[in-house]
């Protein structure tokens, strides 16, 4: 069985931004190898080969990281790893106020998508109010969960008879 997967919202600038960052940081990580372990010839060409790759992998999940939808549920796509789950695997979608901890600091990072599985698990969304798919965009955002809470709420509902 065969389903296809729908991004309910376009992938924001940002992520093109991201991509040419990264693409600066492994270049001057390159550069200061070759420079701090004299490194000439191949082992040059093996470590730019081995760093484009790399870039061109991590480009590729950031362009497909997200929250996708289908008639079967959910997929939530990181950087790292995707997960799938059915609908009726989903309990909740809510928004969340994320917050990261610097010992006894607490510093609020505004509004998220956690997803709340009907085991008792939280799966954790990239889509974040302030993030590179949203900023500046609030409204855009808030029809994103909508519609995420809306296609959960119709794939649960009864089938008319």
């Amino acid at each position: 069985m065969s389903f296809r997967w729908l991004r309910p919202y376009a992938p924001g600038r940002g992520r093109r931004l991201i991509m040419v960052w990264e693409l600066a940081a492994l270049a001057i990580f390159g550069w200061t190898t070759v420079e701090l372990f004299e490194l000439g010839g191949l082992p040059v060409v093996a470590l730019g080969l081995g760093l484009a790759a790399l870039w061109v992998l991590g480009c590729w999940r950031i362009a497909r990281m997200g929250v996708y939808v289908s008639e079967y549920g959910m997929r939530v796509r990181g950087l790292l790893r995707s997960r799938t789950m059915a609908w009726r695997e989903v309990e909740h979608i809510r928004l969340h106020q994320a917050a990261h901890r610097l010992g006894r600091l607490e510093i609020p990072s505004g509004m998220t998508v956690l997803i709340e599985r009907t085991d008792g698990a939280d799966v954790p969304t990239s889509l974040w109010a302030q993030g590179v798919d949203f900023h500046n965009q609030p409204g855009a955002f808030r029809e994103v969960y909508h519609y995420l809470r809306e296609r959960h709420a119709a794939a649960l509902r009864p089938a008319p008879a």
